[in-house]
């Protein structure tokens, strides 16, 4: 039997083993075509009930694991996404409307995370601390329990095991629930990667479902950690609902990233980099290249050349031909990008390429002249749409860049790289690249935006995933009984 074989999974969630949910099944459809792919099983609230109680009990005893053995776990699931490539980059690319370049990244990206998560049952789990009394005084960290993670569509393997895979190395169990617009290749994959790595039975659940699976994942009192990413106002929604349960919630949300070029900027190499910022997965990234902001002295000449660029681009269906962008997620997406588009040029933005779609493939566009009376310029598009405006002086292209409610990646393209590194500090971003766009993720590296684009790097490295998934338990010891003054 294949690895993904829908004999497995269809009509079924994971819970430790393949069982049949409560929300019966919804069709698994390839955006590309609108065929569809199989079935997959949705979630009920009562059925996130039952996971987490099952979750929290099988967490003791996966905490209680010996720490080699469950990096044992975290190493051999990295080696499965390389075994099983072809296989899961086939379902990336049919249900995800991914390309080949887009594919290769996430399988690299989900190795390197399981990599990553190997090395942390074995790094320190406290410190020793001075006290005032005879004792032995230390701070531990320890596993917070059940974690939540709610992950969205559009870089559905990346989003989903860059909290799985850290949560679970550091003693957690986890529920998932992936969008299920992508709950094969964000949910099955990693659950059937950890089932052939040895995790043990209940410590992982993957729960597709709707709003209202989500919510009870976050109110439910067996979870104590939610990790969610997704759009700004979802995010508010379930910060909020996590606030009145007194639980964390790591909050990765939208953007509308900068890119500022200036006057002595390389031209050419800036465009191809801005078209990457701005087209990679048809523009379905957080942090895409949203608002090009051009010195006005090679304003025209950038604006002509990334036409020019957006114009050769292919599109079309990445599992037929090969094409720089695949089809975007839905007919409520492709609208939404549309109406973006036809609005701002109503508010005096200029359509300069692109603009059309058919069915689900919109073409690459750009925008030029557009101020923050255009939709496109003040929101997060989530399409592949590059909206430029030009500049007058360093402190303008400041003022441009910071005068957004996001602030997750910024990238600035000069000639001067320490230049680009001093406009860096005067505006507010989780993320800076100096001669690259906005677009970057590395398994180790803290990730995570300011302002409405989240609660900061909650994501990558050692010390985010230890803060993002443990709690922290004062420890005393004490040789004997001491006496009180009562």
């Amino acid at each position: 039997m294949a690895f993904l074989s829908d004999e497995t999974w269809r009509g079924r969630v994971f819970t430790g083993s393949w069982v049949t949910p409560g929300g019966g099944d919804a069709a698994v459809v390839e955006p590309a075509t609108g065929h569809e792919l199989g079935r997959i099983g949705i979630a009920t609230p009562h059925d996130v009930a039952q996971a987490a109680a099952v979750a929290a009990e099988a967490q003791r005893s996966w905490a209680a694991t010996p720490f080699q053995q469950r990096a044992a776990v975290l190493r051999k699931a990295a080696g499965l996404w390389k075994a099983h490539a072809a296989e899961i980059g086939y379902w990336l690319t049919r249900e995800s409307g991914s390309t080949g370049g887009k594919v290769g990244f996430e399988l690299h990206v989900a190795e390197q995370e399981c990599l990553e998560a190997a090395t942390l049952p074995g790094r320190p789990s406290g410190s020793v601390l001075p006290s005032e009394a005879p004792r032995l005084s230390m701070a531990k960290r320890v596993p917070a329990g059940v974690v939540g993670v709610i992950a969205p569509f559009n870089a559905p393997l990346i989003l989903s095991i860059r909290s799985v895979a850290p949560a679970l190395a550091l003693g957690n169990a986890v529920i998932l629930k992936p969008d299920p617009r992508t709950a094969v290749c964000g949910g099955v994959t990693l659950a059937r990667v950890f089932e052939d790595a040895g995790l043990p039975p209940g410590v992982l659940h993957v729960l597709p479902g709707g709003p209202d699976t989500g919510e009870a994942l976050v109110t439910d009192p067996n979870v104590r950690v939610i990790s969610f990413t997704g759009s700004t106002a979802a995010g508010r929604k379930v910060g909020e609902a996590a606030g009145r349960h007194l639980k964390r919630a790591h909050l990765e949300l939208g953007g509308n990233s900068a890119l500022i070029v200036t006057e002595d900027a390389d031209l050419r190499q800036a465009v191809g980099a801005a078209a990457w910022g701005s087209f990679f997965h048809q523009g379905q990234i957080c942090m895409t290249t949203g608002r090009h902001l051009v010195h006005e002295s090679i304003f025209d000449e950038y604006v002509r050349l990334l036409a020019e660029k957006a114009d050769s681009l292919t599109v079309g269906d990445p599992a037929t031909s090969e094409v720089a962008l695949g089809p975007v997620i839905d007919a409520g997406q492709r609208d939404k990008i549309h109406a973006l588009v036809t609005e701002s040029v109503d508010s005096g933005a200029i359509l300069v390429s692109g603009g059309t779609c058919t069915d689900l493939f919109y073409r690459p566009t750009v925008l030029s002249d557009a101020t923050a009376s255009c939709r496109a310029y003040r929101e997060e598009i989530f399409g592949p749409v590059a909206v430029v405006t030009p500049f007058a002086s360093e402190d303008d292209a400041v003022k441009l860049a910071a005068d957004s409610e996001y602030g997750l990646s910024l990238g600035i393209l000069t000639g001067d790289a320490m230049r680009g590194l001093a406009l860096a500090e005067r505006i507010p971003t989780g993320i800076v690249h100096v001669n690259d766009q906005t677009v970057n993720d590395e398994a180790h590296v803290p990730f995570g935006g300011v302002r409405e684009s989240g609660t900061g790097s909650r994501f990558g490295g050692a010390e985010a995933n230890i803060e993002a998934f443990t709690e922290t338990r004062w420890v005393t010891v004490r040789g004997d009984i001491p006496s009180f003054p009562l």
